[in-house]
Parts: structure tokens; C-alpha cells; sequence
């Protein structure tokens, strides 16, 4: 009998940021590569992640041998407590990846029944008919990995996320080594990061960032506040053994900076000396000039810590005049008018705000590769077939033409999005083939609804809790009220008891604005959402429904 055979179906992550997802199949066999959520857009009201919609694994649940993953951001690991609910498989990581993952399943509730495997860098393992080797590649967190996959076809590589960094901060370069093998020996496909396609030349190395910061540190009068991914240990790292130099101790703001501080010095995977942290408690009182703050929310996420920080809403510190504020991560596109909206109240408070530039000397480098780097990986695999992977369409298609141009792929280049397999034959040739179910499902407040169109979403929450709709009068130069808010509802209560809700309703969305600082009240979108979170918590703790709540502000 001849050979079935290897089909590779994306399930997230072609076409679009986030929800990276990729299923390889061998006959009965299935192991899913990496498991990951995108946050959502301003559009989607009310949902908290969104993650890829797994039919096609469920319709073949059996099969599903395993997943494994590639690194520990969100957009990698973050549905993978929603998706062990459907298919509790086991799950392959390395150390720090599967740290997380481990604090993720606990607070879901799902850690006892979860089968963990932790695999070092350099590490082979089996799954049915796959052998996986995980080859050590740099990026912009730690204990990140491609995969290196030996099917009974031939061999498949999945990059992972990747850059080739030569200095890195833990000196475990980029394992080039390892392409260079499987190159020579002959690759079936490879599955490559298209993140960074349109930058020419090289992405700079994690320790280009030292010097700006060292020199921002050295200049700043008073305390220093540094904001950047939590997961970016190496960045961590860097801000710490820079604060100890110039005479500073550290401390660390917002919870999953806190969080992933612990967990990557529990590992041994994060250097922070004794005697060097300052408590969380002890801030206010610590003298400015020898304090450096680590903090979350450099993508100005609604009520994050720099939020908070640029509002003075923060129960543990307050920023001054003179103070230095340092944000050491990418601007997100689509995140642009918030964290322009949060500079704009750091700089209103007088204070030294700093944030990606082109200077020579950055105080932010990516984790993804740039085009030079790009064509070094396809040199050395010199791949049959190439498909390149994480990415909006644009992305995914200069990333095809530049290997296209280089002329190293020997057989097909494919254009995918998520849902769109290719089924590898046994003689070697590829082939796109018809659909699979893929898509998102958006999850809200821990509970999975599937959705194709935000529409039907509002439909379905218009139609079993209704709709909940604060009308807010603010004078939009003091920011004060011009009459008490009218709460507006349809379909959310029955008629003998909802006047006294709605009384103490009003009375809740009084309060949020009361509690409210001056700049808060004047930053719309800031208003809308400590609203709808106040209001949402009171209607759900008093009747046990989650109505659509649309907070309307009304300047006059």
C-alpha cells in the first residue's frame, strides 16, 4: 500500500496577527503547533480574548496526539486553557514557555488534569509517527524554539517566532548550526515568521537597547519608569543590571510584570541580587533619585499600571515633574491613538516621556527577523516547498517574492491564509486543497461563544440579557456633570423590581465618576470603560445577567 499523506492546515496566524495555530496530519495522527489568542478590537464590546476556532480539531478529536509549543508570548500560548477544556492532550514546551502555561491552567482551574511535558532546547521527542527536535532560537522573550519535525514523508521546519541574534543576552545565540544540518540533509517545507518582511537589512541585536537606556538612566533627575512586554525578560534583565550600575534599586508594577519577575527568577532564567527590589509598598516613600520602576502596559491597555501611572489613578505610585518615563516596546499598530493619548497625559505631568524613535542608538529592537535575515534562513534550508506563516496578507506575500527572487526554493511557494491546508504527496509534490472550518471564537469573561461577525454576537447578547445604555452629560472643559446620567435599557429587566436597579445603577455610574480625576474625566475612552467595568460587576453581581453595556458620553 502507498504512503498517506502529510497535510499541514493553518488554523490561525496566515493573514492576520495572533491566534497562531498550525495542525500537521499524518494518516490518523494530529499534533497541533502552538495554541495562541489575539486581544480585541475596540470594535468588539465586552470581549476579553479571541481565540481560533477549533472545529476542525474537534470533528477529529482522536486524532489530536498533542500540541506543541514554540515560545511563551500570548499570541502562542494563550488559548490553550479554553482549548485543553475540548482536547486534553498533552502539551510540549520548554521551561519558561511552560512556566506560564502552568500559571494560565491554574487560575482556570485546569493544572491537575493538564499532562505537561518540558523539553530542552536541542531536545527530540516523539508523538506517533512525528519526531520533534527543538532547535534554540532568539526573539524577543526567552527559551524560544523552531521545531524540527521528521515525518514519514520527509522532514518539516516551523520557525516559531525568531531573529538571528549573534549577542544575546544570555549568550545562547541562534542556533544556525541546526538549519544548516536539516538544509544539507534535505527540508520538505519550510514554515517561516513573517512579522518583520518589510524591513530591509538586519533586526539589531537585544543589547543594542543598553546603550540609550544606560544613557537615559545616567541623565534622568529623579525616578526613573521603564515600561515594556512582560514577557521580555532580556529587556528586564538589561533595566536591571543598568539601575544597579548607576546606584538605583528596582521595582516592578502591575501584574504581569510582577508575575513573569517571579516566575523567570524562580527559574533561574532572571539575575535580580538581593537587597535590589524595592516592595511595591515601600514606592512612595523611596527617594526618587535612586529608584528605577519596571512596569506594565506599555500598549496603554485600558486600567494597565502605566495607565493608571499616566492618570495618577495608581494606588502605588504617584509620577512627578522631572520624573523619567522610558517606553521600551513597539508601538502595535492600532494601539497608536491610546498610548499617543497616554503620552500626552505623562507629558501634561511635566515629565520626561521617551519612546521609539529612529535614533542610531534605540531604546526598543524587535524580535523578529528582517529581510537579511529572512534570506540567510532560506539559504541554509533550502527548502522543497516554502509557506511562510505569521502575518497579514501583505506580509505573507513580499516574504513568498523575496524567496521567490532568491531562487533557493526547488519546488512550490504557497500564498495561504488560515484555513487553506496543503497536502504533501509521496512523491513529493504539494498541493493547496478546499477549506477547513477556521476563524475565531470570542471569549467573554471565561466563557466560549463562537462567532462569525460581531453582529451576531450583539444579537445573541441583545436577545438573553439585553442592552444597558449610561447616557453621561459632561461639560468637556471641566469635566464636570451637567445632570445626573439617565440609564437607558431594553430587554435587561422585568418591570417589577428594575426601577430599583436602575436607581443604584445610577448611583454606581455617580460613583465611578465621582472617584474620577480630572484627566480621567476628559479622556473619553478612558470614562466609557471604568463605566461599563463598574456597571457590568453591579448589574451581573445583582441579577446574574451580562447585558450589552454601551456607556454613551455626551459633551456639552
Amino acid at each position: 500500500m502507498s504512503k498517506p499523506s502529510l497535510w499541514a492546515i493553518p488554523l490561525g496566524g496566515l493573514g492576520e496577527f495572533g491566534m497562531n495555530m498550525m495542525a500537521l496530519r499524518y494518516a490518523e495522527d494530529i499534533l497541533v503547533l502552538d495554541a495562541g489568542l489575539m486581544f480585541p478590537d475596540s470594535e468588539l464590546l465586552g470581549v476579553d480574548v479571541v481565540i481560533p476556532d477549533t472545529t476542525y480539531l474537534k470533528q477529529n478529536k482522536r486524532a489530536v496526539r498533542a500540541i506543541v509549543l514554540t515560545h511563551a508570548h500570548e499570541d502562542h500560548i494563550g488559548a490553550i486553557p479554553y482549548i485543553l477544556r475540548d482536547l486534553n492532550v498533552p502539551v510540549y514546551g520548554t521551561k519558561f514557555t511552560l512556566a506560564l502555561v502552568r500559571k494560565k491552567l491554574t487560575e482556570h482551574g485546569l493544572l491537575d488534569g493538564a499532562t505537561l511535558h518540558e523539553i530542552p532546547s536541542g531536545g527530540t521527542f516523539e508523538v506517533g509517527p512525528f519526531k520533534v527536535e527543538f532547535i534554540h532560537v532568539t526573539h524577543s522573550t526567552i527559551d524560544c524554539v523552531a521545531l524540527a519535525i521528521r515525518t514519514p514523508l520527509g522532514v518539516i521546519i516551523h520557525t516559531g517566532d525568531w531573529k538571528m541574534d549573534h549577542t544575546p543576552v544570555d549568550s545562547k545565540p541562534f542556533d544556525l548550526h541546526a538549519f544548516a544540518r536539516y538544509g544539507r540533509e534535505g527540508v520538505l517545507a519550510l514554515f517561516s515568521d513573517s512579522t518583520n518582511v518589510e524591513r530591509p537589512g538586519y533586526t539589531p541585536s537585544e543589547r543594542e537597547v543598553r546603550v540609550r537606556i544606560e544613557e537615559l538612566f545616567r541623565a534622568a533627575p529623579e525616578k526613573i519608569v521603564v515600561s515594556c512586554f512582560a514577557s521580555s525578560i532580556h529587556r528586564i534583565q538589561q533595566v536591571i543590571d543598568i539601575a544597579l550600575e548607576t546606584g538605583r534599586k528596582v521595582g516592578f508594577i502591575g501584574r504581569s510584570m510582577v508575575d513573569n519577575v517571579e516566575i523567570a527568577h524562580g527559574l533561574g532564567q532572571l539575575r535580580v541580587p538581593d537587597g535590589s527590589v524595592v516592595r511595591p509598598q515601600d514606592v512612595r516613600t523611596f527617594d526618587p533619585k535612586k529608584l528605577v520602576l519596571l512596569a506594565s502596559g506599555s500598549q496603554a491597555e485600558p486600567m494597565s499600571a502605566l495607565s493608571r501611572i499616566a492618570v495618577g489613578n495608581h494606588r502605588l505610585l504617584e509620577i512627578a515633574e522631572n520624573d523619567t518615563v522610558i517606553l521600551s516596546s513597539r508601538i502595535i499598530p492600532g494601539n497608536e491613538k491610546a498610548i499617543f493619548r497616554m503620552i500626552d497625559h505623562l507629558f501634561r505631568r511635566q515629565v520626561l516621556v521617551y519612546y521609539e524613535s529612529e535614533r542610531t542608538a534605540p531604546i526598543h529592537v524587535s524580535g523578529h527577523a528582517s529581510q537579511e535575515e529572512m534570506k540567510i534562513l532560506l539559504q541554509l534550508v533550502r527548502p522543497k516547498h516554502f509557506i511562510p506563516v505569521h502575518g497579514e496578507y501583505r506580509h505573507l506575500f513580499r516574504h513568498a517574492a523575496l524567496a521567490q527572487r532568491l531562487g533557493v526554493v526547488s519546488g512550490e511557494i504557497f500564498l495561504l491564509e488560515s484555513g487553506q491546508p496543503v497536502e504533501f504527496k509521496p512523491d513529493g509534490t504539494a498541493h493547496r486543497r478546499d477549506p477547513v472550518t477556521a476563524g475565531r471564537v470570542l471569549v467573554d469573561s471565561g466563557s466560549l461563544e463562537e462567532i462569525e461577525e460581531v453582529v451576531i454576537r450583539d444579537r445573541q447578547n441583545l436577545s438573553e440579557d439585553g442592552v444597558v445604555v449610561p447616557i453621561i452629560a459632561i461639560d468637556k472643559h471641566t469635566g464636570k456633570l451637567e445632570s445626573p446620567p439617565e440609564i437607558v435599557t431594553r430587554g435587561f429587566l422585568p418591570s417589577d423590581d428594575g426601577n430599583d436597579i436602575i436607581v443604584k445603577a445610577r448611583e454606581v455610574v455617580m460613583k465611578t465618576i465621582e472617584g474620577s480625576n480630572a484627566e480621567e474625566k476628559t479622556d473619553w475612552t478612558v470614562m466609557k470603560e471604568k463605566i461599563r467595568v463598574d456597571l457590568k460587576r453591579y448589574l451581573n453581581r445583582q441579577t446574574a445577567k451580562r447585558p450589552l453595556i454601551l456607556p454613551v458620553i455626551l459633551e456639552i
